[in-house]
């Protein structure tokens, strides 16, 4: 917010947006989905996580299974996802995330994906900011670590790009 005392900003004095590292894509298999029904927020589902993969330049692991996706529809077009799972590397370490994620898209788009349709990512506006638990201390820093990323649905996955903020 600024005040009458504050200097005018010039858009070419903004400050540059932070970089980004790419981290991996997390390849999450799914299973059938819960639904748990109607309630006072929205539509209630739990999409069971089967397994998965984890490729990238340095985090490369699998996704276990036991997790599962927490979804509230709120409307027609936009969902509340609430994701928490298990990576183990290649190393051996266990990274427990807690993915909060907002998707959005068109009426007709949002029900092609919940009847297992493909739909082409562009049109479909799916980002998440996963916080980590780590036992070990290899990815410790993902601990202090802002990391976003990008989704994607397919029909028996979901693709997640992940980036840490730098």
């Amino acid at each position: 917010m600024t005040t009458e005392s504050d200097p005018p900003v010039s858009p070419g004095l903004w400050p540059a947006p932070p970089q980004l590292e790419f981290l991996a894509t997390v390849a999450v298999e799914v299973a059938a989905p819960v639904e748990v029904g109607r309630t006072h927020r929205g539509q209630r589902r739990i999409i069971p996580i089967a397994g998965g993969t984890v490729t990238g330049p340095e985090l490369n692991g699998a996704v276990l299974a036991g997790g599962a996706d927490f979804q509230l529809i709120e409307s027609a077009t936009s969902s509340d996802l609430d994701a928490r799972y298990v990576i183990e590397t290649d190393g051996g370490e266990r990274l427990y995330v807690m993915n909060a994620a907002y998707r959005t898209g068109s009426a007709e788009d949002i029900a092609a994906l919940a009847r297992g349709e493909r739909v082409p990512a562009e049109r479909i506006y799916f980002r998440c900011a996963p916080r980590f638990e780590v036992a070990g201390e290899r990815w410790a820093w993902l601990e202090s670590t802002v990391v976003i990323g990008s989704g994607r649905r397919e029909p028996d996955r979901v693709l997640i790009d992940l980036w840490a903020v730098c």
